[in-house]
């Protein structure tokens, strides 16, 4: 039993290959060497050589010349390339030269973080270096932290807790700062967005600090091979580094297959849940001993994944207990746990999120399942790194999902074999992300008239509406902070939020932590009746209280987890930039998006059929970033309505009967909500709803009669305003406008380096902005991060890529994979599939004439 046999047993299995989009073998490479540097301290060469180090990688050889120097240097070079040993050797030569030297190095995690510091303690143990290293996070016990700031020379951390508890408190940490020669930045590429933000700031106030004690150190820093390295070094650090791109290392012998799930309704374009499809491939590597990652593309396709597999593995001869999850909201312990069991191979399987995506030691694992697409190219190549780290080769497979972006992947796998990475976007002059960090900075140090926050132009404006606010004082041509505690408590670098929501469970012996979760998050995964999925067990969620940041949940055996259901509402606030063609307008600027879970769906097991609704009353969220909207013209709807191609119009018109059986329906149902029991009020209204939609039946005034029957009685509910949003939410009429919509929506992630979460998406038939159809665009985190800009940008290349994506898809009338899931039964002639690319092809006629009429 090895991966060469799972692999052929796949190869000779027709119904998997028939799913196949690619099978590429990438072949082992050699590996290319380069010299050690001869100002490299003869101790270091010592320990490296009897490491079995004789010579350095290529990429390892120009690195270290570079950091022996004190220059800086970005090393982009794959996973387990061994990008570590530069700034290793590096530092250590550093702490046998200089008894003075200090270095920080800086993990985006705490598991990585100890992972390296496992790493390197052997080699100070071997020039009686020890208690040269100290790990310092929040993990860290208080009787350590005192020693480590006495006597480390090596301080191993993260970027929150450099920004909580120590950049805050520097005067203790005097050693340090005095004698810092390297600052280390792993895994670079994860700071991106609002964290990327949130991070480059944290690391101008640490240069900051240390001109303050007179040091000056060189920055090394390593990342996933990326499109701007160098533009990403100068956005997080504000230095131009010497870049090393050109990996020298060896390369296992790597199989990529990219597999479509099969069509379980051709016409309706179903396919099978690739949720199930994982589970069924991760089963047949571990059978065939291969231990195996699966990678989800959220914590609840983590639970689910690891609640099938581990009620298949008894079935196949495998241990459950041997299959895990990992994934944020873990307690650090189980974590570490589950991290030793992989590199000691006592956990066979793991389902997890990105959290194990970096580089975290966890053995020479031999496939890696990707069950979604992680968002970008750069995360993919790190996930399929995960297997085959060592020389044992190692497989990875990308099995898509119904979404049009996994689909889009899995029918266009170029795109990932030989596309280009994307480009790591940031915002590191974000204003809201600005003014926390100079109110950090302003604690730490005063500023003089003039001073800069890094390279950031509103500094001053900022500190002069902090005199205003009370929290400085402007003495003379110095700034300096007078506010009440230490800012940095209340800033978060990881969300927009610094609270969150600690889960516990109710026991006979009574509470006991489960876990936690953001405070943005908490609404969509622990509102009450929620379940909350951890470790494969189901728990169900009792009670919440937001405003002490706790949610009781109590084990459940059920058949079914919860999905939640939100409403949105867009303001746009301003419009900084904007191209009005004859087909469409496109436009750009700051947004409001107010965001509330209203209620949610109760999914089977298995087979992910709804089973019900519920409904919940959770605190809004509103959100002030930045958009791109696409309006539609009057032109395009007019060649539209000519064809009978546009659908999208309100309806004015619900047939001569409506109001009569509409006071039936309420008559009917004793002026209540059939769905919650709530009384016809004149404060709140009832409505009657249509189960089948109005508009299916295909009524024209003065033509037909077709009223007659969408009227019916039995196609009548009765709602309140609530139950009615939930109604419209479950059974939705896909337009051509709405199909457009979804596919621009789930195809936008590939034009920036974003996962599907980060860009969010209205689509509205009247925009209250507008006053014509418009689907906007937004990023979602406060302030915006530039995704919006980018996509105003390449416009037209999402609307071809939508086009191409709808126009490709093997289903009759629209699916999941293209246009979005078609949730009724339509009329004759409605196809939501024919109707999108309708829109589409106007838009391109009209725009296509006004080109001729300039042109001539």
């Amino acid at each position: 039993m090895s991966l060469d046999t799972a692999l052929r047993a796949l190869q000779e299995d027709k119904r998997f290959m028939r799913h196949v989009t690619a099978w590429r073998v990438l072949p082992p490479r050699p590996a290319r060497y380069g010299p050690w540097p001869s100002t490299l301290h003869p101790r270091v060469r010592a320990l490296a050589e009897a490491s079995g180090i004789a010579r350095p990688y290529s990429h390892q050889s120009r690195g270290l010349s570079h950091a022996l120097r004190g220059e800086d240097v970005i090393l982009t070079t794959p996973t387990a390339s061994g990008k570590s040993l530069v700034y290793q050797l590096a530092t250590l030569h550093a702490l046998l030269s200089d008894p003075l030297s200090r270095a920080i190095y800086l993990f985006p995690t705490k598991a990585l973080a100890r992972d390296q510091y496992r790493h390197l303690l052997p080699w100070l143990q071997a020039v009686e270096g020890e208690r040269w290293v100290g790990v310092y996070d929040g993990d860290t016990p208080r009787a350590e932290r005192g020693r480590i700031r006495r006597e480390a020379r090596i301080l191993i951390t993260n970027p929150d807790m450099l920004h909580r508890g120590i950049l805050p408190y520097h005067t203790r940490w005097a050693h340090l700062w005095q004698g810092l020669r390297y600052v280390v930045v792993d895994e670079v590429h994860t700071y991106r967005g609002i964290f990327g933000g949130h991070v480059a700031n944290v690391f101008r106030r640490l240069q900051r600090v240390a001109h303050f004690y007179g040091a000056r150190p060189a920055w090394v820093l390593t990342s996933a091979t990326v499109g701007n390295p160098m533009d990403l070094a100068r956005q997080l650090v504000g230095r131009e580094p010497h870049l090393i791109e050109e990996d020298g290392a060896p390369q296992p012998r790597r199989t990529l297959i990219f597999y479509n799930p099969p069509l379980v309704d051709p016409a309706l374009g179903v396919r099978r849940s690739a949720l199930l499809e994982a589970q069924r491939m991760a089963l047949h590597f571990l059978r065939h001993e291969v231990q195996t990652v699966a990678f989800a593309t959220s914590r609840r396709h983590v639970e689910v994944l690891l609640t099938y597999l581990r009620e298949e593995a008894p079935r196949h001869g495998l241990d459950p207990q041997a299959l895990r999850g990992y994934r944020g909201g873990y307690l650090p312990r189980v974590r570490r746990e589950i991290e030793a069991g992989l590199r000691e191979g006592r956990v066979r399987g793991v389902v997890a999120t990105n959290a194990l995506e970096l580089g975290v030691d966890i053995g020479a694992l031999g496939a890696a399942l990707l069950v979604g697409y992680p968002g970008s190219v750069a995360a993919t190549w790190q996930q399929f790194g995960r297997a085959g780290r060592r020389e044992t080769g190692g497989v990875g497979v990308f099995i898509a999902g119904a979404g049009a972006l996994d689909q889009y992947i899995v029918n266009h796998p170029e795109f990932i074999l030989s596309g280009r990475p994307e480009h790591v976007l940031l915002a590191a002059d974000n204003v809201y992300v600005l003014v926390d960090h100079v109110r950090c900075a302003l604690f730490e140090l005063p500023f003089a008239e003039g001073e800069r926050l890094g390279t950031a132009e509103a500094t001053g404006e900022i500190l002069d509406h902090l005199v205003e606010w009370g929290e400085a004082h402007r003495a003379g041509k110095r700034y300096h902070w007078v506010g009440e505690g230490y800012p940095a408590a209340d800033v978060s670098l990881r969300t927009a939020a610094a609270d969150r929501v600690v889960i516990q469970v109710e026991e006979k012996g009574g509470l006991r932590t489960l876990g936690e979760v953001d405070a943005l998050s908490a609404p969509r995964l622990v509102h009450p009746g929620a379940v909350y999925l951890h470790e494969g067990v189901s728990y169900l969620v009792r009670e919440v209280d937001w405003t002490a940041g706790w949610a009781r949940v109590t084990e459940a055996t059920l058949d079914y987890y919860t999905q939640p259901i939100t409403q949105e509402v867009l303001t746009v606030l301003a419009t900084e930039a904007q191209e009005e063609r004859r087909g469409t307008i496109r436009a750009r600027g700051p947004v409001r998006v107010r965001t509330q879970v209203v209620g949610y769906r109760k999914v089977r097991w298995y087979t992910h059929e709804t089973l019900g609704y519920g409904e919940v009353d959770t605190p809004p969220y509103t959100l002030e970033t930045v958009g791109y909207w696409m309006v539609f013209q009057p032109s395009v709807l007019d060649v539209l309505r000519e064809q009978g191609g546009w659908r999208s119009d309100p309806i004015e018109d619900y047939g001569p009967n409506w109001e009569v059986q509409r006071r039936r329906a309420l008559e009917r149902d004793g002026y209540r909500c059939r769905r919650c029991g709530v009384p016809d009020t004149p404060e709140r209204p009832l409505h009657v709803h249509h189960i089948r939609p109005f508009r299916t039946f295909g009524y024209v005034p003065g033509e037909n009669e077709a009223y007659k029957e969408a009227n019916r009685l039995d196609n009548l509910i009765t709602l309140c305003p609530r139950c009615h949003r939930l109604a419209e939410t479950s059974v939705r009429l896909r337009t051509g406008f709405s199909g457009l919509a979804y596919a621009i929506a789930a195809l936008a992630p590939l034009f920036v380096m974003a996962a599907p979460g980060d860009v969010g998406h209205i689509a509205e038939v009247q925009s209250p902005h507008t006053g014509l159809p418009t689907i906007t665009l937004y990023d979602n985190v406060p302030g915006g991060i530039g995704l919006a800009e980018r996509l105003y940008e390449v416009h037209d290349e999402l609307l071809a890529a939508a086009q191409e994506r709808v126009s490709s898809c093997e289903c009759e009338h629209g699916c999941p994979s293209c246009v979005g899931p078609v949730l009724v039964e339509e009329e004759e002639g409605w196809d939501t599939k024919r109707l999108t690319l309708l829109l589409i092809q106007a838009v391109r006629d009209v725009e296509r004439r006004q080109r001729l009429t300039i042109d001539d």
